[in-house]
């Protein structure tokens, strides 16, 4: 499907698909969104509520649909202001293209241009291979769709930014859902930008302790799931 490069309304770039007329972040923030939703309520609350006093544990964390590479690229500055290391799992059936990263904007919205050769390299190294990235981060991209995944309680925290419920409702279903469950170690959250009931119902079908939050911009509602 054809993809094109379009400005979010805080300035930061993402991919659009004009065939589904769906983005791989929120048109009112790309940014704004992955801070809020995978940051604010994913990595700062299992970094509080688990991590704070276990500073040389390792936090493993899962994305379902690497994509652009913005959440794990924030996540990378952010595991240095909470000094905790990191194994980023990545999962993405189409990865982008090498000309697409080049026209994305996050070094420069980020105000991160240090680390302007790190967002290269989260692109640039091999899938199914882990990487050191930098001290305290380790990325492994795995190239597959995400009824493959057959980890079993090995992560801490799910970053769960699929495609919309409208568009690709099979990945918003309790078989999936059961998937990330059994992926995820005890008390291990997962935290998405969707709200619909189906899905909320969908994770607390299969175990999941199941949260309302205030959504990011654009969005009234997000939910965080955490395995009991």
């Amino acid at each position: 499907m054809k993809r094109e490069i379009i400005i979010t309304s805080d300035g930061s770039s993402t991919i659009h698909i004009p065939e589904w007329d769906e983005q791989y972040h929120s048109k009112h923030g790309a940014i704004q969104e992955a801070y809020h939703v995978f940051i604010k309520h994913g990595l700062q609350h299992v970094f509080e509520t688990k991590f704070s006093s276990k500073p040389k544990e390792v936090l493993s964390i899962l994305e379902i649909g690497f994509g652009t590479g913005l959440n794990a690229f924030i996540t990378l500055i952010e595991s240095e202001k909470l000094n905790v290391p990191i194994h980023y799992i990545g999962v993405e059936a189409y990865p982008v293209s090498a000309e697409e990263v080049k026209k994305l904007n996050y070094v420069l919205e980020l105000k991160s241009q240090e680390y302007e050769g790190l967002f290269d390299t989260l692109h640039k190294v091999s899938w199914e291979t882990s990487h050191k990235i930098k001290k305290g981060f380790c990325l492994t991209k795995q190239k597959k769709f995400f009824d493959e995944i057959t980890d079993a309680d090995k992560h801490n925290l799910i970053y769960f930014d699929a495609f919309g419920a409208r568009v690709q409702p099979e990945l918003w279903t309790e078989a999936i859902f059961l998937i990330m469950f059994n992926a995820l170690k005890p008390e291990g959250v997962l935290v998405t930008y969707a709200a619909k009931g189906s899905v909320r119902r969908a994770m607390q079908a299969v175990g999941f302790i199941v949260e309302r939050l205030p959504g990011p911009p654009g969005k009234r509602e997000m939910l965080r799931a955490t395995k009991p």
